[in-house]
């Protein structure tokens, strides 16, 4: 699977969670590239600086190449696992 099949499978997580309302769990890498972890309702999705970002309902802000995990899908670009087919 290519990367572009592979951060588009993520997306498409991230607005079906969003269009059915669940209330997510997600890992991600803070400024000083450190774990944390957040949950929320994910509302929205935008654009700044030609990055894209996910916006919990609490309006936190969070660009989508930084997620580690969202509900349990562990992001591609942070597998240890790196086959090409």
């Amino acid at each position: 699977m290519t990367n572009w099949k592979l951060r588009q499978l993520k997306k498409d997580e991230l607005e079906a969670a969003a269009v059915k309302k669940v209330n997510s769990s997600i890992i991600y890498f803070d400024e000083e590239n450190k774990e944390q972890k957040c949950e929320g309702f994910v509302v929205d999705f935008i654009h700044i600086n030609k990055a894209e970002y996910l916006v919990l309902k609490d309006g936190f802000q969070l660009r989508l190449d930084k997620i580690i995990q969202f509900n349990d899908i562990v992001s591609p670009s942070t597998s240890s696992c790196n086959v090409d087919r």
